[in-house]
């Protein structure tokens, strides 16, 4: 037989430890009137026979035959009153475990209508803070028989059911904004709501969401080959988008002698820039069959003075591109304050490469 404790308690936990259990391995053998001490900031939830009987808060408790009650009369009077029996506690800490961190493993798609390519890559890390607040459910439901559990065991399904909750959330708030300036000052607005969403699934499991909080959310660097692989991109949409990608790349090796332009391709002529490049802009397939005609057309439709998220748009690659191209001097355009407009007619010389 095991040896047979008479104080039970938890007295020096770790820091990382959610719930540790008396004895570790294997039955604990108690006596009637064993005194469990149970701490400020813990819970005890005490077991029998596979089965959990109470939760002990802070103070201390004495165990008697109502925490037990299918102790068998006749081994009491072997024992002088004070049988020992088979049992286990579960202490578990009730305090908040603060400053837990997560991040995106991949940029989370987030469709953006009207904006940009249509769809952006956001990348985001911040920190949240959880607490248990149903011992007997979490132990129950989540930790089991082991002896001791700790914060990495239950960690990155936390992580996981929060970046569910982000993504539901950037779903859902899909063309209520127009330029990524708008989605990327919510991020208060956006870590709320992701509380709100996941504070349902902590409960299922006994645990409070108590924070969460976004530090950082920023547009991840979008490729054609990037949203095709995830089946964001349709072929056509796919070919039209590498001449962006060349451009990005251009603008990347200034050194090359080339500048932004050069990523438009040898051979290309400007009807066909403005077609694939600037061009959607509601034109239909009959008219870029005709490279010259299409061009023309496409370029009737840029507004006469434009932002630089709109430039961006045109010509289909980030506003970040479009910035360094105006720093670079390759592209004309005025800064009115603190922002830059750009007119219909910088951009065309643009292409042109006047």
């Amino acid at each position: 037989m095991a040896r047979v404790f008479d104080i039970i308690e938890w007295p020096d936990p770790r820091p990382d430890e959610l719930v540790h259990r008396i004895p570790e391995v294997g039955p604990g053998y108690f006596r009637i009137g064993s005194q469990l001490i149970v701490r400020e900031s813990q819970a005890a939830v005490f077991f029998r026979d596979g089965k959990a009987l109470d939760v002990f808060g802070p103070g201390r408790h004495t165990i008697t035959t109502a925490n037990i009650p299918f102790l068998v009369e006749q081994l009491g009077r072997l024992f002088d009153g004070k049988s020992p029996f088979t049992a286990e506690v579960y202490f578990v800490s009730l305090r908040e475990f603060r400053d837990r961190k997560w991040g995106t493993p991949q940029p989370i798609p987030v469709q953006t209508p009207g904006v940009g390519l249509g769809w952006l890559l956001l990348k985001g890390f911040g920190v949240y803070t959880y607490q248990v607040q149903d011992p007997q459910q979490f132990v129950t439901q989540i930790v089991g028989v082991r002896g001791i559990y700790r914060t990495a065991d239950i960690e990155n399904d936390l992580r996981s059911r929060l970046l569910r909750a982000l993504t539901d959330t950037l779903g859902e708030l899909a063309g209520q904004y127009r330029t990524i300036q708008d989605l990327l000052g919510l991020v208060d607005e956006l870590s709320a709501a992701v509380r709100a969403k996941a504070e349902e699934e902590f409960a299922a499991i006994g645990l409070a969401l108590k924070s969460f909080v976004i530090a950082s959310l920023t547009p991840s660097e979008t490729t054609a080959e990037e949203l095709r692989s995830r089946g964001l991109l349709d072929p056509q949409t796919y070919a039209q988008l590498q001449a962006a990608d060349a451009m990005r790349e251009a603008a990347q090796n200034p050194s090359g002698g080339a500048g932004l332009t050069a990523g438009l391709g040898a051979g290309m002529g400007l009807g066909q820039v403005m077609a694939q490049t600037l061009g959607q802009m509601g034109a239909s397939s009959a008219s870029q069959a005709a490279a010259g005609a299409e061009g023309a057309s496409s370029a009737a439709q840029i507004p006469p003075v434009l932002t630089p998220e709109e430039a961006a748009q045109v010509l289909r690659v980030s506003p970040e591109d479009v910035m360094a191209a105006i720093q670079a001097g390759e592209l004309k355009a005025r800064k009115i304050g603190s922002v830059y407009r750009i007119s219909r007619e910088a951009l065309e010389s643009f292409l042109k490469g006047e």
